[in-house]
């Protein structure tokens, strides 16, 4: 028996899914007694185990408590000529995944190891998929512990200064250190926020209120917002678009996609310069630009801007504050309409951002 299922399964070959194009194999080692195949696994764990009730020394239940006791990983069909219900539970409850009773033909085999092999991939896919999980939740962690830590240690030390006096008595000093805080906490919370988006958007779990909606409002709201910070600046502002663009959506969504792209337009501009708001139809989708007058990026930069917390440090953006993750959610919400975001940019010339969304 062990001779003619080695024969089948060495010429043997199982697609683990019907859309894979590459099969999988099979090299087969056998042993005679139960005793036997434990000194084999020991040195080497199989992927499966065919493994007799009926052994000249220990029986297959005796075999299958040993290697549960061990704990490997490995997935035993029972051959058993006495596939008793009893005999069944109490396999099943040592770690049997599957039985094939005697007496079996090549193609019962086949079908018994065909069942076996999709069942591990499966397994393997979800182990894969649980340990991408862990390796996401670690870098995510990693990366927040990071962002939130220079903040932190700001806040920190403009406490220390009013707490030892270090500020001295003159209340514009006071007030000076207290409004380098609140920047410092505001930007904690807007990381928060833009996480608590990404991670609702990502799971599907962001409660979306889809309704009519004008996306010149939601311009004009996004332009009113920064209006205060681009006329510091000098920098001016202009929303070319028709008299109404209407897109049913949820206002939420264009208001955080709309403040994302103009407020950095204005954030990366230079004094004096240009924002431009364009929005038009075409091809069944509207397609909204944003471009900014400011200093641009290298074309590597610009690949990667719309990851996760991916932000440019250079000499210019090293004091502009960010979190790394608006452009990503523009993104992700982009994709949410059926359509997507990209970018056009030049250093020292400016950028120009471009969302489509259907509708």
């Amino acid at each position: 028996m062990r001779l003619a299922v080695a024969r089948v399964l060495n010429t043997y070959t199982v697609r683990p899914d019907e859309s894979e194009e590459q099969a999988v194999g099979f090299s087969v080692e056998t042993a005679e007694t139960g005793e036997a195949a434990l000194e084999m696994i020991a040195r080497s764990v199989p992927d499966i185990l065919l493994l007799d009730m009926k052994l000249p020394g220990m029986s297959g239940l005796d075999v299958l408590r040993e290697i549960r006791e061990r704990r490997h990983e490995t997935l035993t069909v029972m051959i058993t000529a006495y596939a008793t219900l009893e005999t069944a539970i109490e396999a099943t409850k040592r770690g049997a995944h599957d039985f094939l009773p005697k007496p079996f033909t090549p193609e019962d085999l086949r079908v018994a190891i065909r069942r076996v092999v999709r069942h591990l991939a499966v397994q393997r896919e979800a182990r894969r998929l649980a340990e991408e999980k862990r390796q996401v939740r670690f870098q995510f962690i990693s990366v927040l512990g990071h962002e939130l830590k220079a903040p932190l240690a700001a806040v920190e030390g403009y406490l220390q200064i009013l707490k030892d006096g270090s500020a001295g008595t003159d209340p514009a000093v006071t007030a000076r250190v207290i409004d380098r805080a609140l920047v410092r906490t505001e930007g904690m919370r807007k990381l928060i926020v833009d996480l608590l988006n990404m991670t609702r958007i990502e799971s599907g779990q962001k409660r979306r209120d889809l309704a009519a909606a004008d996306l010149r409002d939601a311009a004009a709201a996004a332009i009113e917002t920064v209006a205060p910070a681009a006329a510091a600046r000098r920098i001016a502002i202009s929303l070319e678009a028709p008299e109404r663009a209407p897109l049913i959506a949820d206002r939420g969504e264009l208001d955080i996609i709309f403040n994302n792209l103009v407020s950095n337009a204005v954030k990366y501009n230079r004094d004096g310069g240009r924002v431009t708001i364009a929005i038009g139809r075409a091809d069944g989708a509207w397609r909204l630009r944003v471009s900014d007058t400011g200093i641009g990026l290298a074309a590597d930069d610009a690949r990667r801007l719309f990851q996760d917390f991916v932000r440019i440090k250079n000499e210019q953006t090293r004091m502009i504050p960010g979190t790394g993750l608006g452009l990503s959610i523009v993104k992700k919400l982009a994709q949410l309409y059926g359509g997507e975001a990209s970018v056009e940019s030049e250093p020292g010339e400016g950028s120009t951002f471009t969302v489509t969304l259907k509708g």
